[in-house]
């Protein structure tokens, strides 16, 4: 099986459902940053070795594919759509809640950096940004109820940044505070 199609020669690509639009339409941005957001999790996910920490990444990786789906679909096939429910933004905020209890108060503004490994994090956190703000531009101007992805999106924005904060802790590195002039 050939893996290019030839068909997206012209600017046009599918949605899921059949429905042909232009490779620059809201939509394909917004499934294309959560593509983004899942390649660069994979490199976290990389540099990431804790046992406590993997299975959610993984399972995030999972999810973002799902919201993909969502997102790509010209909505005539959801019957085929994975069912995204709430719980998997309650996981994120008790995860949070759980790695915040162990960590220092937030007294300043952080700077991403410190180590690779805090600043994949927080590169994920900033185009999880980016793909929420591309979802709400699509819900805004779509029929598609999208509330609970760009709920899950916001969340897992917040997730990153509180992951670096612990990834720092975990590898003894001060976090970079800024220090306006």
């Amino acid at each position: 099986m050939k893996i290019y199609t030839k068909t997206g020669d012209k600017g046009q690509t599918s949605l899921f459902g059949g429905q042909k639009v232009s490779k620059t339409d809201i939509q394909i941005e917004a499934y294309g940053t959560v593509d983004e957001l899942n390649s660069q999790l994979g490199l976290l996910i990389s540099e990431v070795s804790e046992p406590s920490l993997e299975p959610l990444l993984k399972q995030t990786q999972s999810i973002l594919f799902d919201v993909g789906s969502h997102l790509a679909s010209d909505g005539t096939a959801t019957a085929h759509l994975p069912e995204l429910k709430e719980d998997i933004v309650l996981c994120l905020e008790n995860t949070m809640d759980d790695m915040t209890a162990h960590l220092p108060q937030l007294k300043s503004f952080i700077l991403p950096g410190g180590n690779r490994r805090i600043a994949l994090a927080h590169v994920c956190r900033t185009i999880c940004r980016r793909a929420e703000r591309r979802i709400i531009a699509l819900a805004e101007h779509g029929t598609t109820d999208l509330s609970l992805i760009i709920k899950y999106v916001n969340r897992l924005s917040d997730y990153f940044f509180v992951l670096a904060r612990k990834l720092a802790l975990t590898d003894g590195v001060d976090e970079v505070r800024w220090n306006p002039k």
